[in-house]
């Protein structure tokens, strides 16, 4: 007769031999291929937490970004801007964009490929964030422009947006 005891050493030995014939090849390190060696490398970690203005200033320009390149400005766009924005900076943003004609979070029209955001300064309850967007033009050059977020650290909300030299 079997046993709990046995039945439960079968079922381990059955999930450990169905994990190594499914396991990644990279997981054993360097393979090689016709003769030469290749090394893995792994992707640099991104984290975050909900409890800093810059990693949210952060989450909604890469959010923002993929809405804006996947579907260009729509009612997720819109609804981006209501959760991350103060109510105070949309209004602000509608203004400059009907003077301007240019999306007023990037300060620009079209979507850049690239993003980054680095945290500058903070006081007074505020929090200044430093984004820089990379652009691509049709003759593959690139150009940067850059903005100043300030954020609220009360809330975590932006609640400016200004480009810089």
């Amino acid at each position: 007769m079997t046993t709990p005891r046995a039945v439960r050493r079968v079922a381990l030995g059955a999930v450990v031999l169905a994990l190594a014939a499914t396991a990644p090849a990279a997981a054993t390190g360097p393979r090689t291929h016709d003769g030469s060696a290749v090394a893995t490398t792994a992707a640099p970690a991104r984290k975050g937490t909900t409890r800093s203005a810059v990693d949210r200033v952060a989450d909604f320009y890469g959010t923002y970004l993929d809405v804006l390149f996947d579907s260009g400005r729509n009612r997720l766009a819109d609804s981006l801007r209501a959760h991350y924005l103060t109510a105070g900076l949309r209004a602000d943003l509608a203004r400059w964009e009907a003077v301007h004609h240019k999306d007023g979070v990037l300060r620009a029209k079209g979507t850049p490929i690239a993003w980054e955001v680095v945290y500058n300064d903070s006081g007074m309850g505020h929090c200044w964030t430093r984004v820089t967007l990379t652009w691509q033009d049709s003759g593959n050059r690139t150009h940067r422009t850059h903005l100043m977020i300030q954020s609220d650290l009360g809330s975590r909300l932006i609640s400016g947006i200004r480009t810089v030299a």
